[in-house]
């Protein structure tokens, strides 16, 4: 394997998804046995914007179309972390040493049974809303500085 700080980042995205009370979304993931609760994020495919790939995969992990949500804010700059070296060979078949993130802010037009995490490819074994503290605690420990600065720029908005 490559030493990891060679490595490129991935491309990604962020979705912080709130109710009308100003109420995170968070998910469980379903891979793993313990708690590991965090927002929907995924990959920016190539020639795709990234706000385009946040509805994309808001739509593929909960099932919420661009059309039930309202846009409120995004990060100006991409966020990195650095995947913990244990899991660079386990994840992204080890050609990544993390993320970089653009993360969006995106409000919830619907109703909570509009939100289906029984997808085509389900990343979330169950859901909830919740506030930003509790997000943080919940958050696992690699991707908890990335989750402080999206959630201070968005805090005007939370509960």
């Amino acid at each position: 394997m490559a030493s990891p700080t060679t490595l490129p980042y991935r491309p990604c995205v962020g979705v912080t998804l709130i109710n009308p009370a100003g109420l995170i979304f968070a998910g469980q993931r379903i891979d793993s046995d313990r708690p590991a609760w965090q927002m929907p994020q995924g990959g920016v495919d190539r020639g795709e914007s990234p706000e385009d790939a946040a509805l994309r995969e808001l739509h593929e992990e909960i099932g919420v179309p661009a059309d039930r949500v309202s846009l409120l804010d995004a990060t100006p700059d991409w966020l990195r972390y650095d995947l913990p070296d244990e899991l660079i060979p386990r994840v992204w078949g080890g050609r990544f040493r993390g993320q970089e993130q653009r993360w969006f802010l995106l409000r919830f037009l619907g109703d909570d049974g509009e939100i289906r995490i029984d997808t085509a490819h389900p990343e979330f074994s169950e859901w909830r809303w919740i506030t930003a503290d509790e997000m943080l605690d919940g958050i696992v420990p690699f991707k908890r500085d990335i989750y402080v600065r999206v959630l201070g720029r968005f805090r005007p908005w939370l509960a």
